[in-house]
């Protein structure tokens, strides 16, 4: 067994080397030393043949790794790989020990909340972790969410106010305005076959207004958000969307989220770790529920939108589900279906219920958290809502 050779080929075995692991690889390769040894040892902690929920590997050199059940092995683990891999990297290795090692007892210690690297699905974690998670340890783990979500907010905040907030404006554009609110570059454009050429003139036969500005509300938009376990991250993008809505003056937002019983979170939409926190992840889905209590709370439906973000899978009275939606599209509500609200691929939903959505003319799509505010935009106009490439 050699170390790597310099050059292409010899960083070509390196890498095979880094990828196989230990065992038979050792004998067949190269062998590694320095960074690398290093970079292999928290590989085979987490990746090693044999490693599993009990969090510990021998492979026939009957040498041992794992993270066993200790904390501090845990913390050294986690400070490792930040030290080797970018972070990207580290959140995926991080969510695969969670799962492979079966590590969630662990996070329910304040030494171990921070040495985690942060991101949307240790916020999922911890949520469903929320009840069994002693008092000493609820403010580390807020601590983590906050930092999620103010990053969260940071990223998606202001594109969504402008976005929403130009579609407004475009919704308040009036066909009868007066004097002092017309928009005279549109009105040209919608009247230029009207142009007299003797006259060198352009008659009007419609005007287009500014709408005037106005202090009270605009829309409402309604929020309705499956909090079965598959959805953990959509609950944590729709939470932080929710309060970054309730900003905005012109929108008056609802925030509501179910399992089998239904939770009205809106009066914590000025904080959203408040909102993830007032969340409980796992149990059955009553869709049919949720929407029934989102119709009692709708006042003026054709200034209405209400968005579903659930992946369908029905637990209550499927046809009570679809004649409540199409009562409330019959009545003017823009009704929108989201079967995930994040950045990973395609997600598993109920297709026979998605289809019959459709069928009724409610848009049901997977999309990603910097699409939701086109997808909004679109709702609050009226038009119809395309399902952009980076949605499915």
């Amino acid at each position: 067994m050699v170390s790597p050779s310099p050059g292409p080929a010899g960083e070509r075995l390196r890498r095979w080397r880094l990828v196989l692991g230990g065992g038979e690889a050792d004998s067949g390769l190269c062998a590694l030393g320095g960074r690398d040894a290093a970079m292999d040892g928290t590989l085979e902690a987490l990746y090693g043949s044999g490693s599993g929920k009990s969090g510990t590997r021998r492979d026939s050199g009957n040498r041992s790794a794992g993270l066993g059940g200790s904390v501090p092995r845990v913390a050294r683990w986690l400070g490792d790989i930040r030290t080797y891999f970018p972070k990207s990297v580290v959140q995926v290795m991080q969510r695969d020990a969670i799962e492979r090692l079966d590590l969630s007892s662990l996070l329910l210690q304040p030494e171990m909340l921070e040495a985690v690297e942060a991101d949307v699905h240790l916020v999922g974690t911890l949520l469903s972790l929320d009840k069994a998670m002693p008092e000493a340890t609820k403010e580390a783990a807020r601590a983590v969410v906050r930092k999620v979500v103010e990053d969260l907010e940071k990223r998606l905040a202001a594109r969504t106010r402008a976005t929403l907030t130009g579609a407004l404006d475009r919704s308040a554009r009036t066909s009868r305005p007066r004097h002092r609110d017309i928009d005279w570059d549109r009105t040209i454009r919608a009247n230029l076959k009207n142009y007299l050429p003797e006259h060198r003139t352009v008659v009007p036969e419609r005007l287009v207004g500014h709408g005037r500005a106005a202090q009270g509300v605009k829309k409402d938009v309604v929020l309705c958000i499956d909090q079965s376990g598959s959805m953990a991250a959509s609950v944590v993008f729709a939470s932080v969307f929710g309060a970054v809505l309730a900003s905005m003056r012109s929108i008056a937002t609802r925030l509501v989220v179910f399992d089998t019983a239904v939770v009205d979170l809106t009066d914590q939409l000025d904080d959203p770790v408040d909102v993830l926190f007032g969340t409980q992840l796992g149990g059955g889905t009553d869709i049919n529920r949720a929407l029934a209590y989102c119709q009692s709370r709708i006042i003026r439906p054709a200034d209405t939108v209400v968005v579903l973000i659930s992946d369908l899978y029905e637990g209550g009275i499927r046809d009570e589900m679809l004649k409540r939606v199409a009562a409330m599209k019959a009545s003017g509500v823009q009704f929108v279906a989201l079967l995930a609200l994040s950045d990973e691929g395609a997600p598993a939903y109920d297709r026979e219920h998605a289809a019959a959505l459709a069928a009724l003319g409610v848009p049901a799509f997977a999309c990603t958290p910097d699409l939701f505010p086109d997808v909004m935009a679109a709702a609050m106009e009226r038009r119809p809502i395309p399902v952009p490439d980076a949605c499915s």
